[in-house]
């Protein structure tokens, strides 16, 4: 977790605050959005012609993009007290996620399945998926994002365990490379109780 990124609870709420300069500099502004707009001009020169009417946007259109899909945005982990004493897994599965590859800028994308026993305290469900949401902005790797959510929740629920899948296809090997559209890549993440025994086949099978 970088210096800018820090949880802080009161009561029941817990919320993760980032630093977000496309949200502070606004839509369309600030040197972040300028320095987009350059490069992608650059490209532009390269791949085509950049003075084409059809292209006149295209900066703009991408620096936009690029500022919304890779600036993580604050939400708040809402939790309650597990006042019914309800010990057995919980589970939200197909979660959809939209992310780009690290090494090759394209999209990756897919379903998550999110799982944890509770111990204390349960989470509002809307929040796994918001946490999803939440690493899968930036350039990733989907083997980061998926142990980043179930690192996350095994230390704000302090569960008996957290189980994390993605199913997603990279189209970094669809459209290119070995061009195999279809193809997706299935990433696992096990703590607590999930990693051995019948809660690990359960989630699983």
């Amino acid at each position: 977790m970088s210096g800018n990124q820090r949880w802080q609870q009161a009561g029941r709420l817990e919320v993760f605050e980032h630093h977000d300069p496309a949200e502070q500099e606004g839509a369309g502004q600030g040197p972040d959005f300028e320095r987009l707009q350059g490069a992608v001009g650059e490209i532009l020169s390269v791949v085509d012609d950049p003075g084409r009417p059809d292209l006149a946007e295209t900066p703009d259109r991408v620096a936009r993009m690029l500022l919304e899909l890779t600036r993580q945005q604050p939400f708040e982990l809402t939790c309650f007290d597990n006042s019914a004493g309800y010990d057995q897994m919980i589970v939200e599965d197909g979660i959809a996620f939209y992310s780009l590859c690290e090494h090759h800028l394209v999209p990756f994308f897919g379903t998550a399945r999110v799982a944890y026993v509770p111990r204390e305290k349960i989470v509002g469900l809307s929040k796994l998926a918001r946490t999803v949401d939440h690493f899968a902005r930036g350039l990733q790797t989907q083997e980061r994002i998926t142990n980043a959510v179930a690192d996350l929740l095994m230390e704000r629920l302090s569960p008996y365990g957290v189980g994390v899948q993605l199913h997603a296809e990279h189209l970094c090997m669809s459209m290119r490379g070995v061009r195999k559209p279809g193809a997706r890549t299935l990433t696992t993440a096990l703590r607590g109780v999930f990693k051995d025994g019948p809660t690990r086949e359960e989630f699983l099978h």
